[in-house]
């Protein structure tokens, strides 16, 4: 979302970003023809495709493209529309090269040590780059595909409070979001595997990603002297062109990109159509908006929050998702939750829906997420769908469905033919 030319205030724009494998529509094995896609749409390889308002790009790999609001959007309603349409023309494209676009945050049979391919064409020197110091070939680089959120601040009052309220937001995300419970052919124990993996891909220079929470800065001088400096002094010695000494090397789950007057939310997981997305998308907004507005406490209480006692939840919800249990009751009083005996995660996900969201104008995106609601999020169905132990010919069958899902806009639930 590229914010410079006016500078938008908060909740006065949405970026939303949602990146899909390409594979084989028999098989599923990836296929690394994004670029082939590109080609056939304007003729040349280049890394981004207009399209109105919506644009297409490459992302680290072959196998996967990025559809984006080509530019801020005013509003989330009416994006899962706009999105669907490409998804189906895209597959009308791919469907003479037998392939198709999968859904869900990590394919679950990938071998990402022989189908990584980078993408070659242009802009390629950033991969090029990353691959040589953290060698993409693992799935926290080839196998990992996220719902991004772009939100606008204008100036460091705005900042302050939106990522003071974001930080809190978090660890809460993977709940609603995780669609990634399988990898290497096994459930693998992790509601987001996703994330699990993503939080390790750069341990060669840990400061990258620290925690996964961004620390407690609220101004852009605190946050380049205390996050961006730091990694770029660590990264220096395995980049000495300075090719990553951008704000994009920075791999919390939220970022700030100054550069766009913006705040990038990482932690989603792909959703199985734009139609989930959107209903996640909406709830993570209407509770950051509270949090902003002091609702419930005051920022300055939010601002006192340390990114590790934050760090400590999430990682919780990513193995365990909603069914995760919420000990701490001064975290909880941040969003006016009292909670009954043993409050879960999923139980604050209900209190903060029935008190701020109203998607009464929107029954599709209302009844999607009334069904993570009640079923879980797409982890918990995709489980409750290929069984406790999934044979390979189980997982196929399931992705299969997902794909079909994916294609005409309909969410997963395992009883239903999708």
């Amino acid at each position: 979302m590229d914010n410079t030319l006016k500078p938008l205030h908060l909740f006065e724009g949405y970026g939303v970003e949602l990146e899909y494998m390409i594979v084989r529509a028999d098989t599923l094995q990836v296929a690394p023809i994004t670029d082939k896609l590109i080609y056939d749409e304007v003729g040349a390889y280049v890394s981004d495709v207009e399209f109105g308002d919506i644009a297409w790009s490459n992302e680290l790999v072959l196998h996967v493209v990025e559809l984006k609001t080509n530019g801020p959007a005013s509003s989330l309603i009416g994006l899962e529309g706009k999105f669907q349409e490409h998804v189906g023309k895209i597959n009308r494209m791919l469907a003479k090269y037998n392939a198709c676009l999968l859904p869900t945050g990590a394919h679950p049979l990938m071998n990402p040590d022989k189908e990584t391919k980078l993408w070659p064409h242009e802009h390629n020197a950033v991969y090029e780059t990353y691959n040589r110091v953290f060698d993409c070939r693992g799935h926290g680089w080839a196998n990992l595909q996220s719902t991004h959120l772009n939100l606008p601040f204008n100036g460091d009052e705005e900042f302050e409070k939106l990522h003071a309220a974001i930080r809190m937001v978090l660890p809460l995300i993977p709940a609603i979001s995780a669609s990634s419970p399988i990898l290497d052919g096994k459930i693998s124990g992790f509601q987001d595997t996703r994330l699990e993996v993503y939080r390790h891909n750069q341990d060669k220079v840990p400061r990258v990603a620290g925690k996964i929470i961004p620390e407690a800065v609220f101004s852009r001088h605190d946050y380049e002297q205390q996050i961006l400096q730091p990694i770029y002094q660590d990264i220096a010695p395995y980049d000495p062109e300075g090719i990553l000494q951008e704000e994009f090397l920075n791999s919390r789950g939220a970022i700030a990109r100054f550069s766009r007057n913006a705040i990038e939310i990482r932690l989603l997981d792909i959703q199985e159509c734009p139609l989930v997305d959107m209903a996640v998308l909406q709830a993570v907004v209407v509770v950051i908006k509270a949090l902003a507005a002091e609702q419930w406490v005051t920022i300055a209480e939010l601002k006192r929050w340390d990114e590790n006692r934050l760090a400590t939840l999430l990682l919780e919800v990513i193995r365990n998702g909603h069914k995760t249990l919420l000990t701490d009751s001064d975290f909880m009083r941040c969003f006016g939750f009292g909670g009954s005996e043993n409050p879960t995660v999923g139980a604050l996900w209900e209190h903060l829906a029935a008190q701020l969201l109203d998607l009464n104008k929107q029954p599709q995106v209302q009844q999607a997420f009334n069904i993570i609601l009640s079923r879980g999020n797409l982890s918990k169905r995709i489980i409750e769908a290929v069984g406790a132990n999934p044979s390979e010919q189980d997982i196929r069958q399931v992705y299969r469905q997902l794909a079909v899902c994916l294609n005409d806009g309909r969410m997963f639930i395992p009883e239903k033919v999708c």
